[in-house]
């Protein structure tokens, strides 16, 4: 837990007086230590990113570690993309990317599938318009030495629980090495979502390369 409620009200850019607001009403994930609040960086992205809010550039920043300015379109190159991913429900939506996803050998897919789906009962990783982004709760050791994010495009949508209510067709499922690379990661790819054109193409189901040099070009953008 790394963020004050000065922190996060910052992030958001919102009042403290609302951030306080979500704590108390036990919408907003945190915990007290010493008598004060403290947030996660990670849970607050996808807490935002659920609700649709547009978070301050800041949150993107990383000021102890330099890392490529890239670092998502180079993980997506990793992971590929997969069209027509079947699957009835999320319960089988799951093994299926786990099965289908470009990961080296020394991966047990059998154990992805097991952080992914207990990440799930967590909380649903459904982000809204139709785009779930399954992850590990936690970074961890699963056989893969850089992050890799898949793009797959459902078959047919299914219900991931998302809280607008629509279908999730699109998954970004990520994998990463440590929590740093996790987050930057994550932060990322809510930037690149926030981006009304790229969501176009993706309800489009637009091609590999046009899909990519959009991610770069929109990446690129962040400071």
């Amino acid at each position: 837990m790394d963020l004050t409620v000065r922190d996060a009200a910052k992030l958001l850019a919102t009042s403290e007086k609302n951030v306080y607001r979500w704590i108390h009403e036990g919408t907003l994930p945190c915990c007290r230590v010493s008598d004060r609040y403290r947030l996660n960086r990670v849970e607050l992205l996808e807490w935002a990113s659920r609700r649709q809010m547009t978070v301050s550039p800041e949150i993107f920043q990383d000021e102890q570690q330099e890392i490529g300015k890239l670092l998502l379109t180079e993980a997506m190159k990793r992971g590929g993309m997969i069209y027509d991913l079947p699957g009835e429900d999320k319960k089988s939506v799951l093994p299926a990317i786990c099965a289908a996803m470009p990961v080296p050998k020394s991966v047990n897919r059998e154990e992805l599938h097991s952080v992914l789906l207990a990440r799930e009962q967590l909380a649903s990783t459904a982000i809204g318009n139709g785009i779930a982004i399954p992850h590990p709760r936690s970074p961890i050791v699963v056989g893969v030495t850089q992050p890799l994010v898949t793009l797959a495009f459902l078959k047919k949508p299914v219900d991931f629980g998302a809280l607008d209510g629509r279908l999730v067709h699109t998954l970004f499922v990520t994998l990463s090495t440590t929590i740093r690379l996790h987050l930057q990661i994550l932060s990322h790819l809510m930037f690149v979502l926030q981006s009304l054109e790229f969501r176009k193409l993706l309800s489009q189901r637009a091609g590999a390369e046009v899909l990519l040099k959009e991610i770069e070009n929109i990446e690129g953008r962040i400071k």
